[in-house]
């Protein structure tokens, strides 16, 4: 009896991000998505039905969280340049992997730029590692 191939869900730890050549860990990044308008109109000759048809698209920035280090400068740089109004666009990817670290999906997102950093929050109350937050605005998602 043959017997279908098995499809697991793939792991969502399990990732790498790419912005043009720069290669960084996070550990967590959550925003892709994309959404469209909603228009809605009434045609006088029909009862009390509302007809809906797509509008604009919209991309949602995407936010990146990763441990902060005394070296990891880079987020922080680019930032820095669009404060400044050395406003630079980068594109990049992310890919989720499999279990064999093979890329299995791959998102696509395009003239993005960096509209929001945050920095860890302290506390001697505890030993939680210090997150860096970082929120890409962008102009397109596409999955591979």
């Amino acid at each position: 009896m043959a017997t279908a191939a098995r499809r697991d869900p793939l792991a969502s730890f399990n990732f790498i991000i790419d912005i043009e050549g720069i290669r960084a860990g996070f550990s967590e990044v959550t925003g892709l998505m994309t959404e469209t308008d909603i228009i809605e109109y009434r045609e006088g000759n029909y009862d009390i039905t509302v007809h809906k048809q797509p509008g604009k698209a919209k991309y949602p920035n995407i936010n990146f969280k990763r441990g902060f280090t005394a070296n990891g400068k880079d987020l922080w740089e680019w930032r820095k340049s669009v404060i400044e109004g050395r406003t630079k666009r980068m594109s990049g990817t992310i890919t989720l992997l499999d279990e064999g670290r093979k890329a299995a999906m791959v998102w696509h997102f395009y003239e993005a730029w960096p509209n929001k950093w945050g920095g860890p929050a302290f506390n001697a109350k505890n030993n939680d590692i210090a997150i860096e937050e970082f929120e890409l605005a962008h102009e397109g998602l596409v999955l591979e």
